[in-house]
């Protein structure tokens, strides 16, 4: 068990998760509404094309994911679980919305849904100084 926690605090791991977690989802989206359309070859040369568009979206997951480790870091595991999995659906969603409108509203989205997540952060910060004190 020490040795998976020791895999999941790395920070290669942190960062590469953080980047490619809203790539995934929205790749695993595309595979849930179309499943029939992933059997052709013709869309496999399609979605090749179109993973060059998501290296802009792969950034836009760091605001989320570093507000989640450091929750994650004060100790708030479960907090930073519910913020990642609640939030991070709803970052997904609002992505693929945000593609059609370009990739401004894109990083527009993915910013202003990790908000709430940085008042969470926010939040335990001032409870452990005020502990502190």
């Amino acid at each position: 068990m020490t040795r998976l926690n020791a895999f999941f605090d790395s920070r290669r791991t942190f960062l590469i998760g953080s980047l490619l977690w809203l790539p995934a989802g929205i790749l695993l989206t595309t595979f849930i509404r179309f499943p029939d359309a992933f059997a052709t070859p013709t869309m496999w040369f399609g979605m090749l094309a179109g993973l060059a568009s998501l290296i802009v979206v792969a950034p836009c997951g760091l605001p989320l994911a570093l507000a989640c480790r450091q929750l994650w870091r004060n100790g708030y595991r479960q907090t930073a679980w519910g913020c990642m999995l609640g939030l991070g659906l709803l970052t997904v969603g609002a992505t693929l919305l945000g593609g059609l409108l370009g990739p401004i509203a894109i990083v527009v989205y993915a910013i202003v849904l990790s908000l709430p997540a940085w008042i969470a952060v926010a939040v335990v910060s001032y409870l452990q100084r005020r502990r502190a004190a």
